[in-house]
């Protein structure tokens, strides 16, 4: 059982990686171990697991196709595969004859070659008597090995330490305003603002636990696709945390009111005025105002946060060295000139608005994508990092993430689920939690 605090830490986590047109991927079957005990008389159950846990291996993935048939009929037909790449490119099938008899358990093997590094997906079709269904999947071979095709602009630092100048010559006017209505009487929640880039006034939350005289480590909290961050509740006495709505999302409209697709292209005609660029500023805005109050731990900060959320908390990383850890969950902008004919978001509504713009071409908004990508952001982040990635999100592909990782050059761990799409596992948000105790030297 979780409790409360990491149920509400859990809630708030799903809300940093949800966007508000969000893209998941297929539905997966996934049943306990199939048994003639666990069936409804009757039923037939199905399913295909890989043998690895992760579902990554080094030349051959290896699945086992289980087949529990509790009719009294014998069940008779095919089970079939297709793989594709992540990008649903075609590339080998096959099939085999099943026979499982009435009141009994069949299970077969599949190997699966491929030969070069990187994810794949698989879809495993069974047509028996009584029975049609279809079970995607995906594995990994090698993913060690995955290289980004596409440079690094080279004046990638120089342009955002130009925006960390910028930054720096707006007087961040920090408020922190008390809410009576929303405290309880172990967490004291408060409105905060500040300006930042722009002269862009933003807004966030900040509960701290109703305890005098003590310095609480803080966990910065970064938004998913127009989502509105609440504040966060629990029963922590070591941690303050502060939910961030970055310009033009939640409590943060008063500059920019746009919606669902107009954001991600607000000003991406321009790298220098792309919303992004005052979106992650916000982000070390709020590292300011964390190192402008005397009860917050400077030395104990944890940027966190997944999608949108996963990509703020890794620039942020990157640009920021007063970050004392970082998680990211699937980050957005990852590899993006590797998928731009292959996924819908943002890449759909990019197109969507150059054919609203004169003279504006996808190369041109790919040169300002560059300043954007999560991996040219990767090489500088010095503090520890997690990632996690899910092997069926159809909303960035596993491999987009895993180049990431790989260009992180300091102590790092990634966890792969290997039946999940772009969503937030459980498992992930207990250990992340469990892993910034540790770090941090806190004990709950």
């Amino acid at each position: 059982m979780m409790t409360g605090y990491k149920k509400l830490y859990g809630i708030i986590c799903v809300l940093l990686v949800l966007s508000a047109k969000p893209v998941f991927a297929d539905v997966v079957r996934d049943t306990i171990p199939a048994t003639t005990e666990a069936a409804t008389e009757g039923e037939i159950l199905v399913e295909v697991n890989a043998t690895d846990k992760n579902a990554v291996f080094e030349n051959t993935a290896k699945f086992i196709f289980t087949v529990n048939n509790t009719t009294a009929t014998e069940q008779v037909g095919k089970i079939s595969w297709v793989l594709t790449s992540v990008t649903g490119q075609k590339l080998k099938h096959d099939a085999i004859d099943v026979r499982v008899s009435g009141k009994a358990i069949g299970k077969y093997n599949f190997d699966i070659d491929a030969a070069d590094p990187g994810f794949y997906k698989v879809d495993f079709m069974i047509n028996v008597t009584e029975y049609d269904d279809t079970l995607h999947k995906a594995f990994g071979i090698r993913p060690e090995r995955i290289k980004s095709e596409h440079p690094r602009p080279v004046d990638f630092d120089a342009f955002w330490e130009i925006a960390k100048v910028e930054l720096a010559k707006v007087k961040p006017e920090f408020k922190c305003i008390l809410k009576p209505e929303l405290s309880t009487p172990s967490r004291n929640v408060y409105l905060i603002e500040m300006k930042s880039l722009g002269n862009v006034l933003v807004r966030g939350w900040l509960t701290e636990p109703a305890v005098k005289n003590k310095k609480f480590a803080v966990i910065l909290g970064l938004p998913g696709y127009q989502i509105a961050l609440p504040p966060v509740f629990g029963e922590d006495r070591d941690v303050a945390f502060i939910s961030l709505n970055v310009r033009g999302q939640g409590n943060s409209r008063t500059n920019i009111n746009t919606r669902a697709e107009e954001y991600i292209v607000h000003h991406i005609e321009n790298k220098d005025k792309y919303v992004m660029r005052g979106v992650i500023m916000d982000c070390i805005r709020a590292i300011d105002f964390i190192y402008s109050r005397d009860e917050l731990r400077h030395d104990k900060i944890f940027v966190k946060g997944g999608s949108m959320g996963g990509f703020l908390a890794m620039a942020t990383a990157s640009l920021d060295k007063r970050v004392g850890l970082c998680s990211a969950q699937s980050p957005i902008f990852s590899d993006i000139r590797s998928v731009v004919n292959e996924v819908d978001f943002p890449i759909k509504s990019i197109k969507k608005y150059i054919t609203t713009q004169p003279g504006l071409t996808v190369n041109k908004i790919l040169d300002n994508l560059d300043y954007y990508d999560v991996k040219n952001f990767a090489p500088n982040i010095t503090c520890k990092i997690l990632m996690s990635i899910g092997l069926l999100d159809t909303y960035i592909p596993p491999s987009n993430d895993y180049t990431v990782f790989n260009l992180l050059k300091t102590n790092k761990r990634i966890l792969i689920f290997r039946d999940l799409g772009h969503d937030v596992s459980p498992k992930y948000i207990e250990l992340e939690l469990a892993w910034m105790h540790d770090e941090f030297g806190l004990f709950l």
